[in-house]
């Protein structure tokens, strides 16, 4: 049975993980920021990078620039992802050096 994290719009996966550092089936807890990025590597195992882009307004022109960060992610087994998929993620506690983000699911503008 997946808890219910208390984001809304975010429905839990229909499979079931043994995995303590999922959202749904374990006990992380998800709290800060929520981004929506393009998956540009899965060969880790459990972790996946992220691309976000964004816009960066430079005051000396008055124009916006495009702007983008890798952005590494824990990968719950109950939730399936390839390379170029359109993922939610949402800020996390450190997990590792690198990881403080976890896959809510799949979607975004594009999902």
């Amino acid at each position: 049975m997946a808890r219910n994290i208390g984001i809304p719009g975010i429905q839990p996966p229909k499979e079931s993980c043994n995995d303590p550092l999922c959202p749904f089936h374990g006990k992380l807890s998800v709290r800060g920021i929520m981004l929506e990025g393009k998956v540009i590597r899965k060969k880790m195992s459990k972790t996946i990078v992220v691309s976000h882009e964004y816009l960066h307004y430079v005051r000396k022109y008055r124009r916006y620039e495009k702007r983008r960060k890798k952005i590494h992610a824990h990968l719950p087994p109950c939730i399936k992802v390839k390379e170029g998929d359109n993922v939610i993620i949402g800020e996390c506690r450190p997990i590792s050096k690198s990881v403080s983000f976890v896959v809510l699911g799949k979607g975004g503008r594009n999902g």
